[in-house]
């Protein structure tokens, strides 16, 4: 769940060379990988409006949904760690075209192997290819625009986040209107991925591969030594944003349907679309904006998304549940670039990978442990009462972790 170009592991990024001959320019090679990035992270969401329908047919209850989910988190995470800075020396394009291929592995299982046990194991790689996408396509993307870095950047957030909203709206459409629910989507996308191994495969590399490989390590960790509390703040804020993100990824059916009753296929993919469409639009938009007036606009809308989650399932108001997920979803697009710069800031410049790979753990532990706690709470209470707590404490490490972040 990855939402701006700086929502990736940072890897150490070699200096750029002369691209190597390739059937495409610079220019064309660029827009493929930004549209073949763009197909592969919509596709990492492509279940979220379909847990519903599974759910259903074979009966399980909602804590199977947050288990689900968490094997992709799980996968994002180990994914980032042990493959995602592969590329800076096995190469850009060979990495992301691995990653497609794990993606349409995925996508074949979501069609053979669909029972709770095949779902798990579909989504859990689903997550190892799109953290093995991440890394390598943003760096790709800069390299193929070596004098337009900032274009490069603005491309990578739009097309990161930008997929993650498509992905469950496109299959909440199809599942609403297209036959087959269960099977339309993942046919559509498994197409659109296997046209992105193609154009793919035609784009120049921009990496020389080395004769030696160097010996493997996975990406280390590191807290920098100067003001850890601060760093410390950067890392739950992630933790806090990511849990939001992951509330609406996983669980927006069924809020939907048991605090709304709208079992809609299609408002269940719009949900989660709207909660990452504005955390990338708000990103773009606010680019020029000062990091400290960031911060506190995103304090302040993540706080009022979730009262207004919190108020929308007590009192079963649609539009103020879809109004949460914008609100929400723009607070947190802003809060965890925030807390990127923080931690960013506080390294030292040899580290600085590491330790936003360290913020990366906090992140992903965010859109897992929540969700996952939430179904665990699903099985002993009602699903009102547990939102409005996630609410109440999520919004409290905000502005507890907000707070120490605005100090200098």
């Amino acid at each position: 769940m990855t939402s701006t170009a700086d929502l990736v592991v940072p890897t150490s990024l070699p200096a750029h060379r002369p691209a190597r001959r390739g059937h495409l320019g610079g220019r064309a090679g660029f827009w493929v990988i930004a549209l073949a990035f763009l197909a592969a992270m919509a596709f990492s969401t492509v279940p979220t409006p379909l847990y519903a329908l599974y759910a259903a047919r074979d009966g399980f209850a909602t804590w199977v949904v947050t288990v689900i989910f968490a094997a992709y988190a799980l996968g994002v995470l180990l994914s980032l760690f042990l493959i995602g800075h592969i590329s800076d020396w096995a190469g850009r394009r060979r990495m992301i075209l691995v990653a497609i291929a794990i993606e349409l592995l995925a996508g074949v299982l979501f069609l053979v192997w669909n029972d709770v046990a095949g779902l798990i194991v579909a989504r859990f790689i689903t997550g190892i290819g799109v953290g093995t996408l991440t890394a390598s396509a943003t760096a790709h993307l800069s390299e193929l625009a070596p004098h337009a870095t900032r274009r490069a950047g603005i491309v990578s957030t739009v097309v990161n986040t930008g997929g993650l909203a498509l992905g469950p709206l496109v299959a909440g459409v199809l599942a609403q209107f297209a036959p087959s629910p269960l099977v339309v989507p993942y046919a559509v996308f498994l197409l659109v991925l296997a046209l992105a191994v193609v154009a793919v495969s035609l784009v120049p590399e921009t990496v020389e591969r080395r004769e030696e490989r160097p010996a493997y390590r996975p990406q280390r960790l590191a807290v920098p030594g100067a003001d850890r509390a601060r760093f410390f703040a950067a890392g739950v804020a992630a933790f806090a944003g990511f849990a939001v993100l992951g509330l609406y990824s996983a669980l927006a059916p069924t809020v939907l349907a048991v605090s709304m009753h709208e079992t809609s296929r299609l408002l269940a993919g719009v949900a989660s679309f709207l909660s990452f469409a504005a955390s990338a639009v708000i990103q773009v938009v606010a680019i020029r904006v000062p990091a400290r007036v960031q911060l506190v606009l995103g304090i302040v809308l993540a706080v009022a998304g979730l009262a207004f989650l919190s108020v929308s399932a007590l009192l079963a108001l649609l539009p103020l549940f879809l109004l949460a997920a914008v609100v929400g979803g723009a607070g947190v697009g802003l809060l965890f670039r925030a807390a990127i710069g923080v931690a960013a800031a506080l390294a030292a410049p040899d580290r600085r990978g590491e330790v936003l790979a360290a913020v990366f753990l906090f992140a992903y532990a965010g859109l897992a442990v929540p969700v996952l706690l939430i179904g665990a709470a699903l099985m002993l209470a009602p699903l009102v009462p547990i939102l409005v707590v996630f609410a109440v404490v999520v919004a409290a490490l905000v502005i507890v972790a907000g707070r120490r972040m605005l100090r200098h």
